[in-house]
């Protein structure tokens, strides 16, 4: 006979939030099971690994050393940060590397309650140095598939187009990655976004849609608030990263709350590229008021000071946000990820439990 299943564990409820005090949230925020949607994987590459690798791959560095290297990183916007990230990623050449990499951010992810992550990578960033496509790609995924077996982080890959080259290049990389189909599952759009629009990609996005790949773009970062219009019209993409520039148009924000389009917001890497001033002037505590799905991302970590628990406690410390907030950006993270209802549903009723746990532990 089957054991019946069990019953999902209901959401807490507003009484049983309330008695989570403020002090334990920085432990609830690193307890808590979360998804991170918005995180580029050569942007994990910290300045230990690269050197490591350039030894390992005779690789020649501008830097001297890793504190020469971490010294660097005081960006003055996405353009400053991207010539040191190009830079950084030049010693990547072989499956091993990528996987090496990869590897290292996973371990991270598990440290950090990651349940489920989807990573960004640029693979034109290395097929223009001459790196095969097949390497790129293989490395990577052998690190996914090894994070399910043996971290139970479920993780899975989405190619970004550089918007910086020209919509040729990015139908060219398409081809090049049509043979490796199955080992992702979108498409996004990253880089430098003042002066490309998201229309540059109109024709390569179609092609993604008719692939079945999820789809996804920056917009709103730096750009502005008719990016995020034109990431949706014409691209059509299922979710916004970054996006935090929507506030600047009402209708927008009407929409995106509406439609239930989810943000993956990165609040230490807009404070890092000068998007705001420090963390107390984001603006994340008005997009939740607005009813906007936004998620807590990491973007870049090892260059913008933060993994995905240092971006929820920084952020929660400078906003003093409570542990409404820290539910809703929790659960918005799993229910805006690519997987099945099935695993949403496990993973959420594992964040409940948690936030019960607390809420009981509070109470007695």
């Amino acid at each position: 006979m089957t054991a019946p299943t069990p019953a999902p564990t209901p959401a807490p409820t507003p009484a049983q939030l309330a008695a989570i005090p403020a002090e334990r949230i920085p432990a609830l925020l690193q307890a808590m099971p979360k998804a991170e949607l918005h995180l580029h994987i050569e942007g994990s590459l910290e300045p230990e690994r690269i050197f490591a690798l350039a030894q390992r791959n005779g690789v020649s560095l501008p830097y001297p050393s890793v504190e020469a290297l971490r010294a660097a990183c005081a960006f003055t916007d996405l353009q400053s940060f991207l010539d040191i990230y190009y830079a950084g990623a030049s010693v990547l050449l072989t499956e091993q590397d990528f996987h090496d990499m990869a590897w290292d951010y996973l371990i991270k992810a598990q440290a950090d309650h990651v349940v489920h992550v989807e990573v960004f990578f640029d693979p034109q960033t290395h097929t223009a140095r001459g790196v095969p496509f097949e390497v790129v790609i293989r490395g990577l995924k052998s690190a996914c598939d090894r994070a399910e077996r043996e971290l139970g982080v479920s993780a899975a890959l989405i190619m970004c187009f550089l918007r910086h080259l020209s919509g040729d290049d990015a139908s060219r990389t398409l081809d090049e990655a049509l043979p490796f189909r199955e080992m992702f599952i979108g498409v996004g759009l990253d880089s430098s976004e003042r002066g490309h629009p998201p229309e540059k990609f109109a024709r390569v996005f179609a092609r993604c849609r008719e692939l079945g790949l999820h789809l996804v773009a920056h917009a709103g970062e730096e750009g502005p608030p008719a990016y995020i219009e034109s990431a949706l019209d014409v691209l059509r993409v299922e979710r916004i990263d970054h996006g935090v520039r929507c506030l600047e148009d009402p209708a927008l924000v009407a929409r995106l709350a509406r439609d239930g389009v989810p943000l993956t917001v990165c609040p230490l890497s807009n404070v890092k590229l000068c998007v705001f001033p420090d963390l107390a002037h984001h603006n994340l505590k008005a997009l939740l008021a607005a009813g906007l799905k936004v998620t807590l991302n990491s973007d870049d970590p090892a260059y913008f000071g933060g993994y995905i628990n240092q971006n929820y406690l920084d952020t929660f410390a400078a906003l003093k946000l409570d542990v409404v907030a820290a539910y809703t950006l929790a659960r918005n993270s799993l229910e805006a990820s690519f997987v099945s209802e099935a695993r949403k549903a496990a993973w959420v009723d594992d964040l409940n439990r948690v936030f019960r746990a607390f809420a009981q532990a509070s109470a007695n």
